[in-house]
C-alpha cells in the first residue's frame, strides 16, 4: 500500500464546544478517525504542522500515515471544517483504510494542452470547466493523485464527458455508475462573439423575406373602425 503524508496526533480526552476552543487556543485542532472495523477516536494535532501537508494537492487525495504515540495506521483524509472568516481549520476527519476494502474519494482533474486547443489557439473559444475533482471507488493500493484530462485536440463547441476520461487500473468512477455521464470541460465562444454572429444572421432573415409579406404598422389597425361609425351615421 503507498504511503503519503505523516499526521502525528494525540488521543483526545474531553469533547464538547468548551473543550474544542481550549484546545484551538493551545494551537491544536480536534480531529476524529473512524472506519477500518475499529471504534472512533478522538484526536488532536498540532495546527501549524497540518497546515503544511495543506497546501500541498496532493494530501487531500493521498494515503496519510497516522501515528498516535506509538502506533501507525493508514488513512485518508475525509472533511476538513474551517472557520468562515479565519484562514484556519476547526476540525478534521480522518478514515482507516484497508488493503482489501474500496474507499470512495474526490480526486482532482488536471487539465492538459488548453493552449494548444484549436477551439481556443485559432477559433477564439474559451474553455469552462464543468468539474475540477470527480468521485472514485477504489482499493487503497489503486488510489490515484489526480486524473489528467488532455484537451489540446478540442475544437469550439466541443464537450469531454466523463465516460471519455482515462481513468487508471482499477479505478471506478462513481457518476457513472448512476449512468451520471456530465461533462467536464468545454469550449465554447465568448457571449460577445456569439451575439455578433447571431445578429447579421437575423438582419439576413428578415431582408429574405418579401416587402409584402411583412407586417403592415401597428397604426393603420384602427381604421376600419372608424370607416364603419362613418357608415352608421349616414344611414
Amino acid at each position: 500500500m503507498a504511503q503519503g503524508f505523516v499526521v502525528n496526533a494525540e488521543p483526545r480526552d474531553e469533547q464538547g464546544t468548551g473543550a474544542s476552543r481550549r484546545l484551538r487556543r493551545t494551537g491544536r485542532l480536534p480531529a476524529i478517525v473512524y472506519g477500518g472495523n475499529k471504534p472512533p477516536q478522538a484526536l488532536s494535532v498540532n495546527h501549524n504542522e497540518l497546515w503544511k501537508g495543506l497546501k500541498q494537492e496532493a494530501f487531500y487525495s493521498k494515503i496519510l500515515t497516522l501515528n498516535v504515540g506509538s502506533e501507525s495506521e493508514q488513512v485518508v483524509l475525509k472533511d476538513l471544517h474551517r472557520h468562515p472568516v479565519r484562514d484556519e481549520v476547526m476540525h478534521m476527519d480522518l478514515q482507516r483504510v484497508l488493503a482489501d476494502v474500496a474507499i470512495r474519494m474526490r480526486i482532482p482533474l488536471h487539465f492538459k494542452g488548453e493552449a494548444l486547443a484549436p477551439g481556443v489557439k485559432t477559433g477564439g473559444g474559451i474553455f469552462e470547466h464543468l468539474a475540477n475533482e470527480v468521485e472514485i471507488e477504489c482499493l487503497p493500493k489503486f488510489l490515484p493523485e489526480f486524473i489528467e484530462v488532455d484537451v489540446s485536440a478540442m475544437e469550439v463547441n466541443d464537450a469531454i464527458h466523463l465516460s471519455q476520461l482515462t481513468i487508471p487500473e482499477g479505478v471506478t468512477l462513481v457518476e457513472l455508475k448512476h449512468e451520471n455521464d456530465q461533462a467536464v470541460v468545454a469550449v465554447h465562444l465568448p457571449r460577445a462573439a456569439k451575439e455578433e454572429d447571431e445578429a447579421p444572421a437575423a438582419d439576413a432573415a428578415t431582408a429574405a423575406v418579401p416587402a409584402s409579406a411583412q407586417k403592415a404598422p401597428e397604426a393603420g389597425k384602427g381604421e376600419p373602425a372608424k370607416d364603419a361609425k362613418k357608415d352608421d351615421k349616414k344611414k
